[in-house]
């Protein structure tokens, strides 16, 4: 018998602006962009809200507040950072004045923001913006000269993070590679005792870094040798290292999704792509034909790009897919699927058990404009033979 199928759809606000349209589509859309006035978005980083915020060319990082109201100023890294000479810049030469902030991410749990800048340390900032805080700006006795990647452990609260080298700074990036430099570093700071522990040293490039679901091992990538290195941390193999992929191009920043799988931002020949792995290091599928990418993170059903190159920030659609547990109400399946919103196309694919004992899959593309407030939407099925 034919199944019938109810949908019911809840918006729950999160802040009291109205919203100014919400309504289901079918829409051809699989790229979006976000024109940012200050280019090279290197990084992309979402606070305990989900929203973006991305470190840009002039040593400034911007939060994305949504239309109409675009970017606003956050924070900036560099003391006495002077306007005049900064603000736009795009010269590499101001950069040991201006600041250069490449790694963002957020404490999940205090919600304060923590830069990895090229030449100021690293550095925080409170949720709500204002001057950033030197946490560090040496380990070992050898300064920082080209911070890189940053990520958190949201449980330990420890902060892991890169220095590229320890001889040549960001603006002079090429000559690291040209020399073959490997004096990259892979380090770790306590926020308890203010101690910076080097866990690797040796690094060709050392860049992205990004911390497994559940926190035994940290993966870093090296450019120069076109590889991801795994350092455990837990474990019987707690301080080993060990090759986690081999990619094909020069990998940027890497970052986890919700499932414990991974997203590497890799260029080659003037093209960039996004590559996802699984936890164990196996390939499970690739975006290829971007422009060069320098960052690539899963949120929700998008892929949001970074890139050392554009003056945009890059939304690419890829589905999402949430495994639910259904129950009988009445002889009907009842499933309910909770997720949050903020201000883009999303494709939600449900997986259930049908009453017949067989998986079924339905599909539903949402495109919601909330202005600057998210929602949390539920969706309810009700499947009846």
């Amino acid at each position: 018998m034919k199944s019938a199928i109810v949908i019911v759809f809840f918006l729950f606000f999160l802040s009291g602006n109205q919203a100014h349209a919400a309504y289901f589509s079918l829409p051809n859309l699989n790229h979006h962009e976000i024109p940012i006035h200050v280019p090279q978005p290197e990084s992309i980083a979402f606070d305990c809200n989900g929203a973006p915020y991305v470190g840009v060319a002039d040593g400034r990082i911007f939060k994305w507040l949504g239309l109409p109201f675009g970017w606003t100023e956050f924070t900036v890294t560099a003391p006495n950072r002077a306007r005049e000479v900064c603000d736009l810049s795009t010269s590499k030469e101001n950069e040991p004045i201006c600041g250069r902030p490449l790694g963002l991410k957020f404490d999940l749990t205090t919600c304060e923001l923590y830069i990895a800048d090229a030449y100021f340390g690293l550095l925080k900032t409170g949720p709500y913006g204002g001057a950033a805080q030197v946490l560090a700006t040496s380990a070992e006795g050898f300064p920082f000269r080209f911070l890189n990647g940053v990520d958190i452990d949201h449980q330990s609260g420890m902060v892991y993070f890169t220095d590229t080298s320890t001889i040549y700074q960001r603006r002079n990036w090429e000559l690291s590679v040209s020399t073959g430099d490997k004096t990259g570093r892979l380090m770790r700071y306590d926020p308890s005792t203010k101690n910076v522990t080097v866990l690797l040293h040796g690094l060709s490039f050392a860049n992205g870094v990004a911390l497994s679901k559940d926190g035994d091992f940290v993966l870093v990538t090296q450019t120069t040798a076109k590889n991801i290195l795994r350092y455990w941390l837990r474990g019987p193999r707690a301080n080993a290292v060990d090759t986690f992929f081999n990619l094909q191009g020069a990998p940027d920043n890497i970052n986890r999704n919700i499932n414990g799988e991974f997203w590497v931002a890799e260029n080659s020949a003037g093209r960039g792509k996004a590559v996802k792995l699984d936890a164990q290091g196996n390939f499970l599928d690739v975006v290829d034909g971007l422009n060069p990418v320098s960052h690539v993170e899963q949120r929700y059903g998008n892929l949001w790009i970074g890139s050392v190159v554009n003056n945009f920030v890059g939304i690419h659609r890829y589905q999402l897919i949430i495994n639910t547990r259904p129950c009988g109400i009445d002889g009907r399946i009842q499933i309910n699927t909770k997720f949050k919103f903020l201000k883009y196309l999303y494709e939600v694919a449900i997986n259930f058990l049908a009453e017949d004992g067989k998986d079924r899959q339905m599909s539903l593309d949402l495109q919601l404009d909330f202005g600057n407030a998210g929602v949390v939407g539920c969706i309810t099925y009700l499947v009846s033979p």
